[in-house]
């Protein structure tokens, strides 16, 4: 005899086969995984448009390391740690190359190898510009930084490796970006802006993640993704002439773990000894005073971006950029381990903290002693 159900018992097995399964909640985990290692289906565009892979076989380790490649210390064995410790690993073959892609080493590039160690697919993760290592074995060796701009990284001069990109006025364009700068328009409208590669980290608080200020950390995450990394997704913005649609979606279900892990990265803090404490707390009360840089730079993020765009001209910068963009304007930036990532300005025209006092003091006539200026640059190098 089959037994009866009560009618509350029949609700609730009802309610329960109608409820829909939990979604899984993005974690920080997921994201620094997307982060290092997710190329969302670039591979087709760099390995079938730009043939990077055809290139990239003849790259030695020595050339790598040179436009800025890094290897992640973590990802090798230890055999092979000794094995470069004791000098014994050939830098200057191409085969070693090879071998650290198949060990997933190599920051921001990821490779499928055949049984014959030829490279058959190539393609780049967001680490490749905004990761750096901590140089704890050699120079581009060591543990990885993730967030820090690579500010070594010569994606021009990477870019110019590529069989398809042999022409000579694409290849002067490319190889005079130079070190820790890219243009991210310059495959939408022709013309040569380069910028510096921005941190990924510190970006707690800050709404609008582009220097002319666009759009969020996931709209910055999602342009570069689909329009650069030439990823798999869906990118529209009318603003700017942009209206991608691919199936399948490799991108935009990934965007909300990536920002979690994004938002996880703090500032990193200025090393003990690289700025005067007493001179620090004197700037502190230039930058707001005397220089009225707080009227634009508000703690604690310190930009007012998430509330207002400013003309070049108020800025004193090339106003190129932000003629390029949909906003006309620029952003301000957020002042974040400053002690980090030199040259400053979006166009990298400042080479130091005191060329950046020495800007504005100029475009917005401010009356700074020398102690000020002093005094304002050891703040600056404190946050």
């Amino acid at each position: 005899m089959t037994p009866r159900l009560s009618l509350f018992a029949g609700l609730a097995l009802i309610v329960a086969c109608s409820t829909p399964p939990a979604i899984a909640k993005p974690t920080v985990l997921e994201g620094r995984e997307i982060f290092r290692f997710d190329t969302f289906g670039d591979e087709a565009f760099w390995t079938d448009t730009l043939r990077m892979h055809e290139a990239i076989q003849g790259v030695s380790p020595a050339t790598a390391l040179a436009v800025g490649l890094k290897v992640d210390l973590e990802a090798l064995p230890a055999s092979l740690v000794a094995a470069l410790k004791a000098g014994q690993v050939d830098l200057n073959d191409p085969a070693t190359t090879v071998a650290l892609l198949k060990l997933d080493a190599v920051v921001g590039a990821r490779a499928t190898v055949d049984a014959n160690n030829r490279i058959i697919k190539f393609g780049v993760t967001c680490a490749l510009c905004h990761s750096t290592v901590d140089n704890s074995l050699a120079p581009g060796i060591g543990r990885r930084l993730d967030g820090w701009p690579n500010r070594d990284l010569q994606p021009g001069s990477i870019l110019a490796l590529s069989p398809a990109l042999q022409d000579a006025a694409t290849q002067a364009l490319l190889t005079s970006w130079g070190k820790g700068k890219y243009d991210a328009r310059w495959n939408h409208d022709g013309k040569n802006d380069p910028v510096v590669i921005p941190p990924a980290y510190g970006l707690a608080g800050t709404n609008l993640a582009t220097y002319t200020g666009e759009g969020s950390i996931s709209y910055w995450n999602a342009y570069v993704a689909v329009t650069q990394m030439h990823g798999r997704g869906t990118f529209v913005a009318p603003k700017i002439g942009d209206n991608i649609r691919q199936t399948p979606d490799l991108v935009t279900s990934k965007l909300p773990a990536l920002l979690l892990y994004q938002l996880s990265l703090e500032a990193p803090p200025p090393p003990a000894g690289t700025f005067n404490t007493a001179a620090a707390q004197r700037g502190a009360a230039v930058f707001g005073g005397a220089a009225r840089c707080a009227s634009c730079h508000v703690p604690p993020t310190y930009s007012d971006a998430n509330t207002m765009l400013h003309d070049p001209a108020h800025v004193g910068t090339d106003p190129l950029l932000a003629q390029r963009g949909s906003t006309g304007k620029y952003r301000t930036t957020p002042l974040r381990a400053l002690w980090q990532h030199p040259p400053y300005f979006h166009d990298g025209s400042a080479a130091t903290l005191e060329a950046v006092v020495d800007h504005y003091v100029r475009v917005q006539a401010l009356r700074l002693t020398p102690q000020e200026r002093t005094d304002l640059v050891q703040f600056l190098r404190s946050l």
